[in-house]
């Protein structure tokens, strides 16, 4: 099979007919063997039904119904699970994505050998207040952070090969950054393409501004784990014992300034009455405590079924 196009869904039953008859017909002029699959995120209005239909008249759709709501992620997650074609697509389904776009992204996967290929929506008919400008300054931070020049991260519509999404795992929120979670897992060419952004026509947006936030601390919690996953003690070890050692100087500096003063016959504050020694005191506990955890980090790791979990291109 050609391409598997996923398509995560949330109450957007009115868009649906619209979407996929749109897509038949450019796979239908491309020649394209392919299939659809709809994932439908605990919608609450027809769209399970909608689907259904759609099923009943082609045999290329095929459709997974979650029991509630769990999130892009988990339906992004569900549908590379399933997905059968040597190219994957996903595209959201509000019709803000196009269809059209399929076969020169289909195109850069299998001629120009392209791990992934992210679209770019230069032109956007979002609020430029309250869309346009936090993407803009989450892009910027996402491009820093993660060395992969992209203008738009979390673009719903990519291409992938195959072997991409069969050996990321996207978690939480984590679909904001699946360009990050290819590159960490050894596939780096990653590609860019300017995709048309069309004007919502049903429905409203699935998403607010806390989507920045989390999005900063998603990318924070994704650089940390791919900086110090599989060695937590090279972080917490290394903090805890700057930290310990710190204190146990100042401790010291504190004592011997005590010392020095009596040897002198010089009235002194009380060591136990002086801020200084409780913040020396307070940086060594916390520094015995960041060692402690980075220790038991490394015991977990070191008894996880995954400890030795490493991707392998080829054997011979």
């Amino acid at each position: 099979m050609d391409i598997s196009i996923i398509v995560p869904l949330f109450n957007e039953a009115e868009s649906l007919p619209k979407l996929y008859e749109w897509i038949a017909r450019v796979m239908k002029e491309n020649k394209f063997s392919y299939e659809v699959i709809f994932v439908n995120d605990g919608s609450t209005d027809e769209s399970w039904s909608v689907i259904k239909e759609l099923q009943n008249g082609s045999p290329a759709v095929r459709g997974i119904c979650f029991r509630r709501n769990y999130g892009k992620s988990a339906a992004l997650y569900c549908g590379f699970k399933a997905a059968q074609g040597n190219v994957v697509i996903t595209m959201d389904a509000d019709l803000q994505d196009s269809p059209d776009e399929i076969p020169e992204l289909y195109r850069m996967i299998t001629e120009e050998g392209y791990d992934l290929v992210s679209g770019w929506k230069q032109k956007r008919y979002d609020n430029k207040l309250t869309k346009n400008l936090p993407s803009k300054l989450f892009n910027a931070t996402a491009r820093k952070v993660t060395g992969i020049q992209l203008h738009d991260m979390n673009c719903g519509l990519k291409a992938y090969r195959s072997e991409v999404v069969k050996n990321i795992e996207v978690f939480s929120e984590m679909h904001r950054y699946i360009p990050y979670l290819a590159k960490n897992a050894g596939f780096t060419k990653i590609g860019e393409k300017v995709v048309q952004h069309r004007k919502r026509e049903f429905g409203v947006s699935k998403f607010g501004l806390n989507r920045f936030v989390n999005g900063y601390l998603d990318l924070l919690t994704l650089w940390f784990l791919n900086k110090f996953g599989k060695q937590p003690m090279h972080f917490f070890g290394l903090v805890g014992s700057l930290m310990f050692f710190i204190g146990l100087i100042a401790v010291i500096v504190v004592g011997s300034m005590k010392l020095y003063a009596l040897s002198h016959g010089v009235q002194a504050m009380l060591v136990g009455v002086n801020p200084y020694f409780h913040i020396a005191i307070l940086m060594m506990i916390l520094g015995c405590m960041l060692f402690l955890a980075g220790f038991l980090a490394e015991l977990i790791i070191r008894n996880s079924p995954s400890r030795n979990d490493y991707l392998i291109r080829e054997e011979i």
